[in-house]
């Protein structure tokens, strides 16, 4: 009944010299693919109508992972970069939690338009099999464990340690904590972790025996987190660097291109099938953890609203985030008005969809209309809701988080090689 597309996962050589900007050569190898279903809850009605309720529900989901991130790094690091800070853990309204659990008992008329970039992964040996969540907003990699007393694991996949030779149960906990109260939380074991013939051994990650019901209706199993080790909540390497470490991934890069269909995850190099022309690469600010590029502008209608701002990119997120004033500023310039106070988005005429773009420094990169519109707002009006939102996630002043509703609109390549991320017009 969930809307599906193929998601390629491979793994090639690539060569990568980065600088800010800079266009550079690819190589490519045949690569290895893997089924997945695209599954993140569209923000837009079969109607056409902005989906408030839902809106929220992952605003709430992406404020406490950044959180958490947060967390993590300050325990692992002792430092936060600048400007950060740990907010307190964003809880859903209830009229909004109770709605959403109202809707969970009908029908649904528009699962053909969600979208989250997710594959199978093999844990174990011999290997059990999980459908994760690919993540460039976080580091760790948990699934339900046979041990989980949560209800909402009822649904899930779930592993067994005593099922496999490679298993080590290791000290410590990880734990996440959400909205509604509960947690995403378990032991913490080594294994064999295989992502289409990609394998890390002695990976870390966590096996949970509680799962928040923010996953009740989500078919994934876990998530895989691709960003920098230091904010990993298990303080430990993240697959893709223990894959490279052990050279079973021979660059320290990967592509991701991200539709309807023919989605695709490209580990240890690019597919050039997928992108015009050279990917532009930027430098990463290392010491946030994240995939965060400086030097950012925005564009409304071909003239610059904002400049000089820091982006995290962020594949575990739907829509587009800034600082509350920046975002405002944003909309002034291109005729939108304020929808929702409490929650940041803004409106503008469905007749006149701004042109928005972002820069880097070189070429504009621009969102299209059909990913910045979410949707009127509400049934006959007139009036459209923006992708972008205005939100203070605690990450700093001037950082702005770009989800799916950019990446839709680019091939994005992630070196940890150059410490570098590169966008590039698709093919």
């Amino acid at each position: 009944m969930f809307a599906k597309a193929s998601l390629l996962v491979a793994v090639t050589l690539a060569l990568l010299a980065a600088s800010t900007p800079v266009e550079v050569s690819q190589s490519l190898k045949k690569g290895i693919p893997v089924a997945v279903r695209n599954r993140r809850a569209a923000l837009t009605t079969s109607a056409g109508v902005f989906d408030k309720d839902k809106a929220i529900a992952q605003t709430v989901f992406t404020k406490n992972k950044h959180r958490q991130n947060l967390v993590n790094k300050q325990q692992n690091t002792g430092t936060l970069a600048k400007g950060a800070s740990i907010k307190a853990v964003a809880t859903l309204p209830d009229s909004v939690a109770a709605n959403l659990t109202k809707r969970q008992s009908e029908a649904l008329t528009d699962e053909e338009q969600d979208l989250e970039w997710a594959g199978k992964i093999s844990i174990g040996t011999p290997g059990q099999s999980f459908l994760i969540d690919f993540d460039t907003g976080s580091s760790d990699l948990w699934v339900p464990s046979s041990s989980c007393t949560s209800s909402t694991c009822s649904s899930k996949d779930k592993y067994t340690a005593s099922s496999s030779s490679t298993s080590k149960k290791q000290s410590g906990s990880f734990s996440i904590q959400y909205g509604d109260g509960s947690t995403v939380s378990g032991p913490v074991y080594t294994e064999t972790v295989t992502v289409a013939g990609v394998k890390a051994t002695s990976q870390k990650f966590s096996p949970v025996t509680t799962l928040s019901s923010t996953f009740a209706d989500d078919p994934i199993d876990g998530i895989l987190g691709l960003a920098y080790p230091t904010i990993s909540n298990l303080n430990s390497n993240p697959f893709f660097n223990t894959a490279m470490q052990q050279g079973t991934v021979k660059a320290g890069e990967f592509g991701m291109f991200l539709s309807q269909s023919g989605s695709e995850l490209f580990l240890g190099g690019t597919n050039s099938a997928k992108f015009s022309g050279t990917p532009e690469f930027h430098d990463v600010d290392t010491s946030t953890g994240f995939w965060q590029i400086t030097g950012g502008s925005i564009k409304g209608n071909g003239k610059t609203a904002v400049s000089n701002f820091d982006t995290i990119i962020d594949s575990g997120t739907t829509i587009m985030y800034g600082p509350p004033s920046a975002v405002s500023t944003f909309y002034k310039s291109v005729g939108g008005k304020l929808f929702d106070s409490s929650e940041g988005f803004y409106s503008f005429p469905c007749s006149s969809i701004p042109t928005v773009s972002f820069s880097w420094g070189g070429k504009s990169f621009s969102v299209s209309s059909a990913n910045f519109n979410l949707g009127t707002t509400e049934d006959g009006s007139s009036d459209c809701v923006g992708a972008l939102a205005g939100q203070d996630l605690g990450l700093g002043d001037d950082v702005w988080l770009l989800g799916d509703s950019f990446m839709k609109n680019v091939y994005t390549v992630f070196s940890f090689d150059d410490n570098a991320v590169g966008f590039a017009n698709l093919a």
